[in-house]
């Protein structure tokens, strides 16, 4: 039975207010600018596809898993997890996920801030006429002159910290769930607004056919592994924002129905992103594999050069802004909570307590484009540093130790009775979080740590061969598992 340790009896309003709270967490800057360009790096509509895949087979049943662990243990990712476990009778060993989640979704939004930081400072040069360069280099110089100063970029990326925290210093349902009941469909607008005008650019067909057009042959194998990659962290998921917003769910709302709305959203967002960046990239005669500058550089040269380009310009980037507030709030989401619970401190007190220590880390972060560029380990700047732990390390085994903890070691009857499902749903729901969930990660874990060839990986046989395995192991682990003493 679930309780409200914890959160204080605090709930959203209603299950639209998870759904747009948690689409905003997991559309973020990762959808409007990452997902367009690596459309366009790996191929377009087979990526796309291999995408959506994916997302129904790994971040679907892993949602549903954080959505059930913040809901039955009703507190923060610490100790949410650390209650689920106990009410399962198993060890305290593995409430260290619900610190890796905190952590990482903290480590997260230290660089984060400095990227929202560029989104809200290209809001303000288009409304006072900043990017007005004749050429993808002179975008590339204004870039650079963008960050280069500490004063100009630590202004930004402090403005972001600011706001963020007194959004989520107003509580849950008067911060985060007011802000994101406007934001996101105002969000949806902007980018409906975007599509209406790249339908008569002279670009929309080809972006059409570039994001719906399924050529498996121009799909690497680095391609393939990329999708499985974006699609597991696009839904912001094992960085703790998930499973702590999961912890004010009402009882009696299907996590199944949620966790597939939110999915759903999710998606129709990136697509609709896609429509609207890549009509005007193919008008202009750009390259739509443009990488990381495809925004920032790319996209304000074709506006430059299209009637009413300010002004879609300006649209554009209040968009970009809202939805780098959306996953900011969400990050912080998982501290704020532990705070308040462990510490017996206001919720307002909480904010602005850890974000004195987020400035203190962004700026490090911010430092590495100007005067820290040179401070480096292993090759790597504290910007770098932070991207890299959290991506290749800390949400990957974090998302393989929450799959294998509500795959095999957690009884069977709490997840049920929480997700609710019927015995069909549980049973496929049950396989793929045992097994195709950590297989997968585990895929995306050891290509970024460079232990087996991308060909190798993604070959058949080997998968299959993975798949069996990792049954064989599950079936003789899982009861072993459970038969940790009570702590």
């Amino acid at each position: 039975m679930t309780t409200n340790n914890g959160t204080g009896g605090v709930l959203w309003a209603g299950r639209w207010g998870f759904v747009l709270a948690a689409t905003g967490s997991a559309v973020g800057l990762g959808n409007i600018w990452k997902f367009p360009y690596m459309t366009g790096e790996y191929g377009g509509g087979a990526f796309v596809l291999v995408y959506l895949l994916c997302i129904a087979a790994i971040g679907v049943p892993l949602m549903m898993a954080e959505i059930a662990f913040g809901r039955r243990g009703r507190g923060s990712p610490v100790e949410a997890v650390k209650r689920v476990v106990a009410e399962s009778g198993g060890g305290s060993a593995w409430s260290i996920l619900g610190w890796m989640s905190m952590i990482c979704g903290f480590m997260i939004l230290s660089f984060y801030v400095v990227v929202a930081g560029w989104s809200l400072s290209y809001l303000w040069k288009a409304v006072s006429g900043g990017l007005n360069a004749d050429s993808v280099e002179g975008m590339a110089a204004i870039f650079e002159d963008n960050n280069a100063s500490p004063l100009n970029l630590g202004f930004w990326s402090t403005l972001v910290t600011l706001v963020t925290m007194l959004i989520v210093g107003k509580g849950v349902q008067e911060g985060i769930e007011r802000s994101v009941r406007w934001m996101m469909p105002g969000m949806v607008v902007m980018l409906a607004i975007l599509i209406g005008f790249g339908i008569f650019s002279g670009g929309f067909g080809q972006a059409v056919d570039f994001l719906f057009a399924f050529e498996f042959g121009q799909l690497s194998s680095e391609g393939l592994l990329a999708a499985m990659g974006h699609a597991f962290f696009t839904l912001s998921l094992a960085a703790g924002a998930i499973m702590a917003y999961g912890a004010y769910l009402p009882a009696g709302k299907s996590i199944a129905r949620t966790t597939f709305t939110v999915a759903i959203c999710d998606t129709l967002i990136a697509l609709m992103a896609g429509l609207a960046i890549f009509p005007i990239i193919f008008a202009n005669g750009m390259d739509p594999a443009g990488g990381p500058g495809l925004i920032f550089m790319s996209l304000p040269l074709a506006f430059a050069q299209m009637p009413m380009g300010t002004l879609l310009e300006i649209v554009f980037f209040v968009m970009l802004t809202m939805a780098a507030l959306t996953s900011a709030i969400s990050m912080i989401e998982a501290t704020i909570a532990w705070l308040v619970e462990s510490h017996g401190i206001t919720r307002n007190r909480a904010a602005w307590s850890t974000g004195i220590v987020l400035w203190l880390v962004s700026t490090l972060a911010m430092l590495s484009f100007n005067l820290g560029a040179d401070w480096t380990l292993g090759g790597r700047t504290f910007f770098d540093w932070l991207d890299y732990l959290t991506s290749r390390f800390l949400m990957p085994l974090g998302g393989l130790g929450l799959a294998l903890l509500a795959g095999f070691a957690l009884k069977d009857r709490l997840l049920r009775d929480e997700l609710g499902l019927s015995w069909g749903g549980h049973a496929l729901w049950l396989f793929m979080i045992r097994y195709v969930c950590p297989l997968a990660i585990v895929v995306i874990f050891i290509d970024a740590l460079g232990i087996m060839t991308l060909e190798m990986a993604t070959q058949w046989p080997w998968g299959l061969a993975a798949l069996t395995l990792f049954v064989v192991i599950g079936e003789w682990l899982s009861p072993r598992l459970r038969r940790q003493p009570a702590h």
